[in-house]
């Protein structure tokens, strides 16, 4: 297993559905290589072969797993295939699997303790919407999310936060640097059992304002999205 505290900021970069073999092989020639963080790219399933691993601080990472290890399930991939290719990070309850495929927190946890137990980094995504925010329900939202998508097993060697607001999500709006920092604080302080976790921030990162949001008091590394897809802007937010 990766050991998560060897790292003082982590960053991965969310693909999504986008890439081919040639923009792959460009991404990796112009990616800085001497970088001191760690950075992981998550990449649709079918690139994963592709991606680089230095076994050292950067890593390949899958987008999601399935909840089932094997059998007759058509169509998914397992943790245990994942690890079979050496696959050490991997999202799990992204807010696009949230809303587009119906993943419940329940779900959340059943893959996220399978990815564990195949030595795989899970990345856990919390997040409020515009909605739940405007209610001023965002930590009640939190709380909930963390205590049933976070399996027993989970600690802070072997596990990963995102917070990402989906109201923030590819919009271009983020919150105040302020309400970040207070919002991870209070993520790391639901439990006890949280206070050493990494908690990444996700939600419109960009080249112009990760610096000051990786620099607060309670970030540990950002969740990228579209910003990761050009890899000069993705070379600013991880040097």
């Amino acid at each position: 297993m990766i050991k998560l505290a060897n790292f003082s900021s982590i960053f991965i970069a969310n693909w999504k559905l986008n890439g081919n073999t040639e923009f792959i092989n460009e991404y990796y020639q112009k990616l800085l290589p001497n970088f001191k963080n760690c950075v992981v790219v998550c990449s649709p399933s079918i690139f994963l072969n592709k991606l680089k691993n230095n076994n050292k601080n950067l890593f390949p990472g899958a987008q999601d797993s399935s909840i089932y290890i094997e059998g007759a399930y058509t169509g998914e991939l397992s943790a245990k295939m994942l690890s079979d290719i050496n696959i050490r990070f991997c999202l799990v309850g992204h807010s696009e699997r949230r809303e587009y495929f119906n993943e419940k927190n329940e779900t959340i946890n059943i893959k996220s303790l399978n990815l564990i137990n195949n030595n795989i980094i899970p990345v856990i995504c919390i997040g409020e919407t515009l909605e739940q925010k405007e209610k001023k329900i965002t930590k009640d939202v939190l709380t909930k999310q963390i205590l049933e998508c976070v399996p027993d097993l989970a600690n802070f060697e072997n596990t990963i936060i995102a917070y990402e607001p989906i109201w923030a999500i590819g919009t271009g709006l983020t919150p105040s640097v302020q309400d970040i920092d207070e919002v991870h604080s209070f993520i790391k302080h639901v439990d006890i059992r949280f206070n050493k976790f990494k908690v990444l921030y996700g939600g419109s990162v960009k080249a112009s304002n990760s610096a000051e949001i990786n620099s607060l008091k309670n970030v540990d590394g950002c969740l990228v999205g579209g910003a990761s897809l050009k890899v000069e802007d993705f070379n600013k937010i991880i040097s």
